[in-house]
């Protein structure tokens, strides 16, 4: 028996104010090339590098449906050197400056600013500095909970920059609940798309996957196909 798909219609979308949910499938989107294709530098979460597999399959996700005109990665100077990550705001100063540097070879290119859980709320940080000019930041896992529990929000009602979140129903360090009343005191236009069932690093566990008759694969894509309608939205509005 063929896997059950849910159909483009199906897309659940609440509007509030300038902030949008989805949560389920996505229509395709292509962004047009020449100067309206994005560069994106993707930072990494706190405990693997940009060479991870789960890295290396979103920065090509990301490459393929933004066609960006480059996906860039890097690594933050603690992974070479082996130790525990800093917190955030140690690392701000060397991915402001390695922006700087994307930025610079790509002045005509909108600069799209991503990152997984740590790499997400540092991306936050930076695209707050004045002389960042990003167009838009990509959450993927934001780690709205700290350590002793507390809700890290700075940097998000800082942010004057459109933002997208994409978050687990399951992620334990970002409730949904904690996000939206977040959301609902942010400065900037945000988005949320919603992966059902989706832990910290939007995995599924596999039960929920045959219940919903999906794959891994199609939720990710469903998830990436998102951020493209978010981002093309962006662009266009410049």
């Amino acid at each position: 028996m063929g896997r059950k798909r849910r159909r483009t219609g199906d897309t659940e979308a609440v509007q509030n104010r300038d902030s949008m949910v989805t949560r389920s499938q996505s229509s395709s989107v292509k962004i047009s090339g020449n100067n309206n294709s994005p560069v994106v530098v993707f930072a990494h979460g706190a405990g693997a590098p940009s060479s991870s597999e789960w890295m290396m399959r979103w920065k090509k996700l990301l490459a393929d449906s933004l066609n960006a005109v480059e996906v860039v990665t890097f690594d933050y100077p603690y992974i070479s050197k082996r130790k525990p990550p800093p917190k955030a705001e140690k690392l701000i100063d060397f991915h402001s400056d390695f922006v700087k540097t994307i930025a610079a070879k790509y002045p005509q290119h909108p600069l799209i600013l991503v990152g997984k859980s740590m790499g997400s709320r540092v991306s936050c940080m930076v695209a707050a500095e004045n002389d960042i000019r990003a167009s838009a930041v990509v959450c993927l896992g934001y780690p709205l909970k700290g350590s002793k529990g507390a809700i890290r929000d700075e940097p998000l009602l800082q942010l004057t920059v459109p933002i997208m979140f994409v978050q687990g129903t399951k992620d334990g360090l970002c409730s949904l609940e904690s996000l939206e009343v977040v959301r609902k005191k942010m400065k900037a236009l945000s988005r949320l798309h919603v992966v059902e069932n989706g832990d910290h690093s939007m995995k599924i566990a596999k039960k929920n996957l045959d219940l919903a008759g999906i794959t891994q694969e199609d939720a990710e894509q469903c998830a990436v196909e998102a951020i493209a309608v978010f981002v093309s939205e962006i662009i266009s509005a410049r």
